[in-house]
């Protein structure tokens, strides 16, 4: 098995970050005589697999009898919003089909596999594994765990605030680090903000640092219905679900959900994200929210911003949990970002 076709497949699966959630970030590579003579990657949701790209971009499909592929994920058996890849891959009697990562998803999950080899088709996988499972995080921790992939961010002083008195917005981060954040919020399915967040910073939660990134799913936690109707998250510029106890209705692009509140909200809350089809929600607080997903241990990545400037007084960031890696750590103009993966959810 090659690896060097498998990492340019995982290359080419990366383009569909941000694009094709539910589905999986997936990358295909066709070789013949060691040459790669097709590429094809998932590009967006309800578009064609990435199996059918890389087919598609053959010249001369005559030669895909003596062809081996790489996948980054075992090809599809069912019907979805297209059809099967596997079957495709037997229309064309492929040689040799190598996978990265078995498809844990129940319509699927081995019955990719099993068609290829009822039809003499020549199946190795695990190449690559754990880099196919670390690019696709979230999806398999919605499909495995049943909830979305959780990242919590935020920005502190380096006395350790991240507003001032009275919750006062005040910028803490560089505009480079800003640009980074707005990257991020392309790449989720949904950004998730509390009430004071809501209320005292009215943050717009777009992607306008970020060119031709899309805007998540905004989702700001209103339990009464208080929040004023002229927050920029009321503007009706992108989907906004507003979480309550009592009200379900939609007007507009903002959708009115009812969950129940109390110790359960963040279990109930996840529960309807993920019934909802939302693989991964970014959570931008504030303290109070974000200290309560890592009490609940209901996270799996924290990203933060620590800044050179004081505040000396103010609302304090959250208390970092135990039992978390540290994944990586840059500089970006003189704030530091720190990355940390949490060891219970690996």
């Amino acid at each position: 098995m090659e690896e060097k076709y498998m990492l340019r497949a995982l290359q080419l699966a990366e383009l569909g970050r941000g694009m094709v959630s539910p589905n999986p970030m997936v990358g295909c590579v066709i070789v013949h005589n060691d040459q790669i003579v097709g590429e094809g990657w998932h590009k967006k949701y309800g578009d064609w697999h990435a199996e059918v790209n890389a087919v598609n971009s053959v010249k001369d499909p005559s030669i895909l009898p003596e062809c081996t592929v790489y996948v980054t994920l075992e090809p599809c058996s069912h019907f979805g919003k297209t059809p099967p890849c596997a079957d495709l891959l037997v229309q064309h009697k492929v040689k040799k089909v190598v996978i990265c990562n078995d498809d844990p998803f129940p319509l699927v999950a081995g019955k990719g596999i099993e068609k290829l080899r009822n039809a003499g088709i020549e199946v190795e996988k695990g190449l690559l594994e754990e880099k196919g499972r670390e690019l696709n995080t979230r999806f398999f921790t919605y499909v495995e765990k049943k909830r979305p992939y959780v990242i919590l961010k935020w920005a502190e002083t380096a006395d350790g605030f991240i507003a001032g008195e009275n919750y006062q917005p005040i910028k803490i981060s560089n505009p480079l680090s800003h640009k980074v954040a707005h990257k991020w919020r392309s790449e989720e399915d949904a950004i998730l903000v509390g009430t004071n967040t809501a209320r005292f910073d009215n943050p717009k939660l777009n992607v306008r640092e970020w060119a031709g990134g899309k805007n998540p799913i905004r989702i700001v936690l209103d339990r009464q219905l208080q929040l004023p109707q002229t927050l920029h998250l009321f503007d009706n510029t992108q989907d906004t679900w507003i979480i309550n106890e009592s009200t379900e209705k939609v007007e507009g692009k903002n959708t009115y959900m009812k969950v129940e509140f109390g110790e359960a909200l963040l279990e109930n809350l996840l529960q309807e994200l993920y019934q909802r089809k939302i693989q991964s929600v970014y959570v931008e607080g504030g303290t109070h929210l974000l200290q309560s997903f890592m009490d609940a241990r209901l996270f799996d990545e924290i990203r933060v911003f620590r800044c050179s400037g004081h505040l000396h007084k103010g609302v304090a960031a959250p208390v970092m949990p135990k039992n978390i890696d540290m994944a990586d750590k840059q500089n970006l103009l003189g704030d530091e970002l720190t990355i940390y993966k949490s060891s219970l959810n690996l």
